[in-house]
Formats: structure tokens, C-alpha cells, sequence
């Protein structure tokens, strides 16, 4: 199971729970910064937020098969026999006056912000179905080199975007 990692905003010191390695970029939900995860980010030892499948839990595509993803370079056991290229699937989501309003009272008191963590549970796993659907048109029965990236789009608006190599394994 990946687990994520945290380090603090260098813009406004908030903690950043990510799940990109050192090097990429990642986006602090509190003040929108982006900045490269820094090779002290320390790993969080809970549950992640969201389901982040293995190879032992594939996605399920819209046809209803099963493609296996991978955030390494190949499936363990497995031998990969086509390479289709790169795939992704993106959504953009946006804040509602709601989850602002119920966020700004949990930064005074401090904690997880809910809300907030449910959005972007919810962007994940719609950007994960739509890389997963690519993969399926063009034949793949497996994404290997799985990565997410994020970036602010306008003011209160964010892409998560998911990526990686389809594959067929076999």
C-alpha cells in the first residue's frame, strides 16, 4: 500500500499530505502553493485517504474488466507483452462556498479538513476511471508507472491529472 507523505508549505507552513514523490510537484490545499516535494518529506504511517489500488486490487474499467495498476516500471509475476503509450485521465474541481465556509472555521481551531479531503478522494479516484478507460480503448490490460500530479487552474480550482504507460501483461 502507498502511504503519504507530509512536509510543510513553504509559503504558509501548513502541513502538505501528498502522495507524489520526492522531486514532483504538489499543491498546498490551504494557500494553493505548488512546490517539489522535498526529499525530507516524512511518510505519515496512516491509511491514506483515498484507495490507492496495487496490483492486488484492480480497477475496474466501464467495460467491466479489470485493469491492473502499477506506480513501478512492471507487475511482479507478470510479463508485459505490448506497449500502447502514455494514458491519463484529468478532472478539474472546484471549492464550494460550503466547504470554504466550514474550512476556514476548522483553520482556526485546527485539524483535518474534511471537506477538503473528500474532493479530492472523489477527483482521484474519477481521474483513475478515466485513465483506466483510455487504457481499455487502446487494448491495455495494465497502467504501469502510475503517477498523479495536481495544479491550481484559476482562483479556488484545481486539475488532478493521473497518468501512466499502458501495457498488456500477460
Amino acid at each position: 500500500m502507498i502511504l503519504p507523505s507530509t512536509y510543510k508549505c513553504p509559503k504558509c507552513g501548513n502541513p502538505v499530505v501528498t502522495y507524489m514523490q520526492v522531486g514532483e510537484p504538489a499543491v498546498c490545499t490551504a494557500c494553493s502553493h505548488e512546490s517539489i516535494v522535498p526529499a525530507v518529506a516524512e511518510s505519515t504511517n496512516e491509511a491514506p485517504a483515498a484507495p490507492v489500488r496495487s496490483r492486488d486490487t484492480p480497477a475496474r474499467g466501464p467495460a467491466g474488466t479489470e485493469v491492473q495498476l502499477s506506480n513501478t516500471e512492471e507487475i511482479p509475476g507478470k510479463t508485459i507483452t505490448e506497449f500502447y503509450g502514455i494514458v491519463s485521465g484529468s478532472t478539474v474541481r472546484a471549492k464550494n462556498i460550503g466547504r470554504d465556509f466550514m474550512a476556514g472555521l476548522k483553520n482556526l481551531v485546527g485539524g483535518e479538513l474534511e471537506g477538503y479531503t473528500e474532493l479530492l478522494k472523489e477527483a482521484r479516484e474519477q481521474a483513475i476511471e478515466r485513465m483506466t478507460a483510455q487504457a481499455e480503448s487502446v487494448g491495455a490490460n495494465a497502467v504501469v508507472n502510475v503517477r498523479f500530479s495536481t495544479s491550481s487552474i484559476a482562483q479556488g480550482a484545481a486539475e488532478l491529472f493521473a497518468y501512466g504507460t499502458a501495457v498488456r501483461v500477460r
